[in-house]
């Protein structure tokens, strides 16, 4: 768990971080330097979770070996299946962290929103369905590990 007590935007008791993977934790399906060190840290104090797409079919060999849930979207609707996913565990207790379309609607669910743009770009829509946009994932996991640049970011 992770506690921040936001000027503004309130107090925030952040329990999981649920995350797209492609684009977002790797580019052409291939996880970003020095994204599995810090995941590892965060999966210290926060549960995490991936959901994703999977585009490149490499998430679960990336991810393998991490303390993490994998949540492979299957047919249609992937922004509904994020966000309903994000809801069913609470969503004021979730940090969120994506990149593309289908995460625009689990990002303005979340407590706590983030783009992330990467070699693959991020999308306008899941931009302005953020709290927060970071120039990369490392930047993004660094605002769970550093909690004063959140609070930095958000506070009014």
């Amino acid at each position: 768990m992770l506690e921040i007590d936001i000027p503004g935007f309130g107090f925030v008791r952040l329990e999981h971080l649920v995350s797209d993977f492609t684009g977002t934790l790797s580019v052409d399906g291939v996880m970003l330097p020095g994204v599995k060190e810090k995941l590892n840290k965060i999966a210290g104090f926060l549960k995490i979770h991936v959901l994703t797409a999977d585009t490149f079919g490499k998430a679960r060999e990336e991810l393998k070996g991490m303390d993490c849930e994998i949540f492979v979207l299957l047919g249609e609707n992937h922004d509904v299946q994020k966000e309903e996913y994000v809801n069913k565990m609470g969503a004021e207790y979730v940090f969120a962290f994506g990149n593309g379309n289908n995460d625009r609607k689990m990002l303005k669910a979340a407590k706590i929103g983030v783009a992330v743009s990467e070699a693959e770009g991020c999308s306008v829509d899941a931009i302005m369905a953020a709290n927060i946009h970071v120039r990369n994932a490392l930047d993004g996991l660094d605002l769970l590990l550093n909690p004063k640049r959140c609070k930095a970011s958000l506070r009014f």
